[in-house]
């Protein structure tokens, strides 16, 4: 499997305070991966910093072997989606019109969207079950729609690296499940790479191909889902929190409290 995100010895901090200390990690193309902790460790952090938010310290990103890490917001965003666990509060804006914000690093100077552009990003509200929201204010929404309209955008942009912090924390479960699922399929089905932070490790395990776990800062172990036994599931999870059993079901690993 071929790279697309490559971060190599990254380091950043809030300050003076380092937060992140010489991470590495790769996410191949089609590979969805999760970045799992507890709160603290770093894992917002660390999206930020691949993604430009937060200045890098020490080490590089790449997208498919290009070095982004002095690159500036558009030419980015032409490589790296982001979604954050919470939107920007945007006022006077539709829902359309929060959409089609995704295409602005693809747009020249002062140009806007077109009719094709506009046809696409509703018929993506419309996958995502908010055709009917595409003239809405933007602000009235609750967060869980928020981050869908977020989705959207970022599936828009159609960047080949997607990075997501924690983008279903308020979604209700059955929203959660199409979200990922969603992210899931576009990453297979286009060969893009997918790095996600998540609170909830079934949930990781249930839609992720490859887990990273991030403890004081760092990457601490790898487990490719595929090839790992329950026990060695169990042993790498327990590295982050504690007392836990690995139960297997259908082919697939859940966490439960020991």
């Amino acid at each position: 499997m071929s790279n697309l995100l490559t971060v190599a010895h990254l380091s950043c901090a809030y300050g003076r305070q380092e937060i992140v200390h010489d991470a590495n990690l790769s996410v191949g193309k089609g590979e969805f991966c999760a970045l799992l902790g507890l709160n603290g460790c770093g894992k917002t952090t660390l999206i930020k910093s691949i993604c430009g938010l937060l200045p890098i310290t020490q080490g590089q990103c790449f997208v498919n072997e290009e070095n982004c890490t002095h690159m500036n917001e558009r030419q980015r965003a032409l490589r790296m989606s982001y979604i954050p666990q919470r939107g920007s509060p945007l006022f006077g804006k539709s829902v359309l019109d929060v959409v089609l914000m995704g295409y602005h690093a693809r747009l020249q100077l002062l140009g806007s969207p077109g009719e094709k552009c506009r046809k696409q990003a509703l018929e993506t509200l419309e996958h995502l079950g908010l055709q009917d929201f595409a003239r809405h204010d933007y602000a009235t929404l609750s967060e869980g729609q928020k981050q869908l309209v977020i989705l959207a955008r970022t599936l828009v942009q159609d960047a080949p690296v997607m990075l997501m912090d924690e983008p279903d924390s308020a979604l209700d479960f059955v929203n959660r499940t199409m979200v990922l699922d969603q992210v899931r399929n576009v990453l297979q089905e286009q060969g893009k790479a997918g790095l996600i932070a998540l609170h909830d490790p079934n949930f990781a395990m249930a839609y992720c191909d490859r887990l990273l776990l991030m403890k004081n800062g760092t990457i601490a172990q790898e487990l490719t889902l595929e090839n790992a036994s329950r026990e060695e599931v169990g042993a790498a999870l327990s590295q982050i929190y504690g007392e836990i059993r690995v139960l297997e079901h259908q082919g697939r690993f859940v966490m439960v409290h020991a």
